[in-house]
C-alpha cells in the first residue's frame, strides 16, 4: 500500500480548479503545435538523403490484436457491473470498512479482481488520500494497476474510469445509489481490458486507474495526478470512460470529448484513437465532441488536462439524466452489446499503443532549395519496422494520407511535391512490421 502525501500550495490550486467546474466550464490552457523550430543547417545533416520514399510498412489490422480484441466477454462484463450493483452504493461517506455495503468493500473487491485478472504481471496498489467536507473527514483510497512495458521508453498510457456513485445528494452514504451505467460501466471495461493485456508483455507501460470521489470534484485523480507529476512521470496519453454502458436503441456509435484548438495534443490523441479504431471497429464509429467536457459537467480526464497531459473522454452516444446520480441507474438498463463494442475500442486502440513502437520525438526540419521540399530527420528506433509521415494542412481535423518510409531508409528523408505557399502540421509515428502505429510524435510547424 502506499500512501501520498500532497504539496498544499499544488493541491489547493487544483482543487479550485475542481470547485470551479461546479459552477460550470472554465477556462484552461491546453498544449498546442510545437513553435516552428530553427531550420537545420543542411551542411550538418548526416547520414544519406532518402528522397519521397515508398514503403509497403503500413498501419494494419494486426491479426494478434485483432483476435485478443474478440476475446472481450460480454459475460464478464455482465459480472464486474453487477457485482458493483450489489455493493448498494459506492458514495465517498458510505462504509469503509462493512465487508458486503459500500465503498470500502467496492474497492476491495476491485483490488482483488485486478490481481486475479493480471496473471502476475500486474502491480496492485492502493492510492490512500484524506477527504475532508466541512469538517467530515475519511480516508478514501483509488486502486491503481500498472503493467510494466519492456521497452525503456518513459511514457506511459492511463486508462481510468471512476468506481465511486452518489444519489442526488453527492454526500449522502446511505441511500442506495447502484451506479451501473455510472460509472460501473467505466470500471468493467477497465478490468477487461487489464485481464486480456495481461495475457502477455507490452512495450510501454499501462496504468489502469480507478479513481474514487469523482463525484465529489474528482478528489481522487486530484491526488493521484499531483502525486505523478511531482515524482516526475510522464503521461503519452490519458483515456478516460465514464458512462458507457448505452441503452437499447440509442446509436452504436461513442462520443469522444476533446478541447480544442485543432493543433492541441488532446486532439492529436483523438485524430489518432479514431485512425485506430475505424480499421478495427468501423460499425462503432466515433463523434467529436469538440469541448472538454458535457456543458457544467466534469470527470477525471479534466484533472491530467489542467497539468498538460494530452487526456480525452469516452461517453454513450446518448444519456439518459433521469436515470443518472439516483436509484434509477441499474444494471438492467445496460445493452450489454454497446458496452462491449465500447470495451473493443479501448482495447484495440490501447494496445496499438502499448504494442507498437513508442512515440518519436518530434524531427527536426529544414527547407530545401526547390520550394515545396523539406527534409525530415529523427532517431529511428530499434522496435520500429517503418514510419508514417503526416502532413496535415492547419483546420484539417483528420489526418491526410500518410507518406511512408521503411526503418532502413528512415532518418533523413526529403519530401516534395508540398504547396509551398502552405504551413503543414507534421509528425512521425513508428510501425512495427505486423502494422502496428504508435503514438504520433507532437506536431511541428513546417512551412512559410
Amino acid at each position: 500500500m502506499r500512501t501520498y502525501r500532497i504539496v498544499p500550495f499544488l493541491f489547493f490550486l487544483i482543487f479550485l480548479t475542481a470547485c470551479s467546474l461546479l459552477e460550470g466550464p472554465q477556462p484552461v490552457i491546453l498544449p498546442t503545435a510545437i513553435p516552428t523550430p530553427p531550420p537545420l543547417n543542411l551542411e550538418q545533416v548526416s547520414g544519406e538523403l532518402v528522397f519521397d520514399p515508398v514503403s509497403d510498412v503500413v498501419p494494419a489490422i494486426d491479426r494478434e490484436l485483432q483476435v485478443l480484441m474478440n476475446q472481450v466477454s460480454r459475460q464478464s462484463l455482465i459480472g464486474y457491473v453487477q457485482t458493483l450493483e450489489g455493493f448498494q452504493t459506492r458514495n465517498t461517506y458510505s462504509s469503509v470498512d462493512d465487508p458486503a455495503f459500500g465503498i470500502g468493500a467496492a474497492r476491495l473487491w476491485i483490488f482483488n479482481e485486478f490481481i486475479r485478472v493480471g496473471n502476475g504481471r500486474l502491480l496492485v496498489e492502493m492510492d490512500d488520500f484524506v477527504v475532508n467536507n466541512n469538517g467530515l473527514i475519511n480516508t478514501q483510497q483509488n486502486v491503481i494497476a500498472t503493467l510494466p512495458g519492456t521497452s525503456p521508453h518513459a511514457g506511459v498510457i492511463v486508462i481510468m474510469g471512476h468506481y465511486d456513485s452518489r444519489t442526488i445528494d453527492p454526500f449522502d452514504g446511505e441511500s442506495f445509489a447502484p451506479g451501473a451505467n455510472d460509472n460501473a460501466s467505466g470500471v468493467a471495461a477497465m478490468l477487461e481490458i487489464a485481464r486480456i493485456l495481461s495475457s502477455r508483455d507490452w512495450n510501454q507501460t499501462i496504468v489502469f486507474a480507478a479513481f474514487a470521489a469523482e463525484e465529489q470534484g474528482r478528489l481522487g485523480s486530484q491526488n493521484y495526478v499531483t502525486a505523478e507529476m511531482l515524482a516526475g512521470t510522464t503521461f503519452d496519453a490519458a483515456i478516460n470512460n465514464d458512462i458507457i454502458g448505452g441503452r437499447p436503441g440509442i446509436p452504436q456509435s461513442i462520443r469522444l470529448f476533446t478541447p480544442g484548438p485543432e493543433t492541441s495534443e488532446p486532439r492529436q490523441i483523438a485524430r489518432y484513437i479514431n485512425f485506430i479504431s475505424s480499421l478495427y471497429l468501423p460499425q462503432f464509429p466515433i463523434t467529436l465532441e469538440p469541448t472538454r467536457d458535457r456543458e457544467g459537467r466534469f470527470s477525471d480526464h479534466i484533472t491530467f488536462l489542467d497539468v498538460g497531459v494530452p487526456a480525452i473522454r469516452l461517453t454513450e452516444s446518448i444519456e439518459d439524466p433521469d436515470v443518472q446520480h439516483n436509484a434509477l441507474d441499474t444494471s438492467n438498463l445496460i445493452d450489454y452489446d454497446y458496452l462491449v463494442k465500447a470495451t473493443q475500442l479501448n482495447f484495440i486502440t490501447a494496445a496499438h499503443m502499448v504494442g507498437g513502437p513508442p512515440r518519436p520525438v518530434s524531427p527536426a526540419w529544414a527547407p530545401m532549395a526547390d520550394p515545396g521540399g523539406y527534409i525530415l530527420t529523427w532517431p529511428v528506433d530499434d522496435l520500429a519496422a517503418g514510419y508514417a509521415m503526416s502532413f496535415r494542412v492547419a483546420g484539417d481535423p483528420n489526418y491526410p494520407p500518410f507518406r511512408f518510409v521503411a526503418a532502413e531508409e528512415a532518418g533523413n528523408v526529403a519530401i516534395t511535391g508540398l504547396d509551398p505557399n502552405v504551413s503543414y502540421l507534421v509528425s512521425i509515428a513508428a510501425i512495427s512490421d505486423t502494422g502496428r502505429m504508435g503514438l504520433f510524435s507532437p506536431e511541428i510547424i513546417v512551412g512559410p
